[in-house]
């Protein structure tokens, strides 16, 4: 997506800030963005000397406030809180002192809050936070859901949402007008153009991703393995194997679901690209020790391909086409893999234990078939 299709100060922060990260590839950055090369280092060099203020054409905002008053100081606490009616103590402080306005401590800036007559606590927080686990590196797990049913003024909203679980950095935030595959196709090749591929995306059972069976696989997860990425599913009524996802979603609801019913998806999505940013850029996490996703998250190396691409089994594999239903047979035995597979060539694997087969999708593997159970 070109700068000038959304918000193009996010858009220009998220580019330095991505192409400034160890070993990132400015060029295909800039390919991704949908910028020029000349384009591209000239943000960089703005960034460099001038940091965010250089990226906006004409910044009224002073580089340094090396001796705000309290009073002023005070403003900026009553203000930030006001923006963001979430937030607490150590969220305002940590953005206050990320952006150079000053340097308070958390205990401060509460007192300011209570002193002015602002309830503490009426939104956000509360719940007791999930044990906290994460993969090494970015994009080595995203996690994906549909932040419920939202009503609109006339109809309904789906907000699907995709977080990377290393950085907790929000790869999608879409104003989705059902749940269908498609939808979520459409909005992961986009994302997959602009940040790359994962090695892996987890989500929940329900569709389109899952199909609450056996074996839970859907057009969508063959589609996101014939793209090279590979596909987990949470384990059943057991939420917190999302729970970044799950905590995402309360942050999304504490402080941008809060008002009145959206008007239209175009409003929603105008709302959610603002607070995307303020999440992604400027919002201090607690699970990063008050750093932002953006510190943390670096675009992956492995490019999205537009067709897919062969692929080549092991040498002693038996290979299956996959007939209608999910029907095959092997060495006499006939049996059924999942239906989302239908016309898909199909690679079983012998494992140790005579006559038990792992059944293969490409790199994902898919069942287990353990043929001294089938009658030939």
């Amino acid at each position: 997506m070109p700068f000038e299709a959304r918000s193009v100060m996010s858009q220009k922060e998220e580019f330095v800030r991505l192409a400034l990260a160890p070993g990132a590839n400015v060029s295909a950055l800039c390919r991704r963005f949908g910028i020029g090369r000349t384009c591209g280092h000239k943000l960089l060099r703005q960034f460099r000397a001038q940091g965010t203020t250089g990226l906006a054409e004409r910044s009224r905002r002073p580089r340094s406030s090396p001796r705000r008053s309290p009073p002023e100081l005070e403003a900026a606490v009553l203000l930030l809180r006001q923006q963001c009616p979430a937030w607490g103590g150590r969220k305002i402080a940590g953005l206050l002192e990320r952006e150079g306005v000053g340097h308070l401590a958390p205990s401060t800036v509460t007192g300011i809050l209570r002193r002015n007559g602002v309830e503490l606590g009426a939104l956000g927080g509360g719940a007791q936070p999930f044990i906290r686990f994460e993969h090494e590196a970015p994009n080595d797990l995203w996690q994906m859901d549909f932040k419920g049913h939202v009503p609109l003024r006339h109809g309904r909203l789906h907000p699907l949402t995709v977080l990377d679980d290393h950085s907790r950095f929000s790869l999608v935030l879409e104003a989705c007008p059902d749940q269908t595959t498609e939808t979520v196709k459409t909005r992961l090749i986009t994302a997959f153009r602009r940040y790359g591929l994962p090695w892996r995306i987890a989500t929940d059972n329900g569709p389109p991703w899952g199909d609450g069976g056996r074996n839970n696989f859907t057009m969508l997860g063959v589609w996101l393995i014939e793209s090279g990425v590979s596909v987990g599913h949470s384990r059943p009524c057991h939420p917190q194997t999302l729970g970044k996802e799950e905590r995402f979603h309360r942050s999304l609801k504490a402080e941008a679901l809060q008002g009145p019913p959206f008007e239209s998806l175009q409003q929603a999505q105008h709302v959610f690209d603002t607070w995307r940013h303020l999440y992604n850029a400027k919002r201090p996490h607690d699970g990063l020790a008050g750093a932002v996703p953006l510190d943390r998250y670096r675009s992956s190396s492995r490019d999205y391909c537009e067709t897919v691409t062969p692929f080549e089994y092991a040498e002693g594999d038996q290979l299956r086409k996959i007939q209608q239903k999910g029907a095959t047979s092997l060495f006499g035995r006939a049996f059924k893999i999942c239906n989302a597979f239908a016309g898909k060539l199909v690679a079983f694997r012998p494992t140790e234990t005579d006559g038990v087969f792992d059944a293969y999708f490409r790199h994902q593997k898919i069942q287990t078939i353990d043929l001294n159970l089938i009658r030939r």
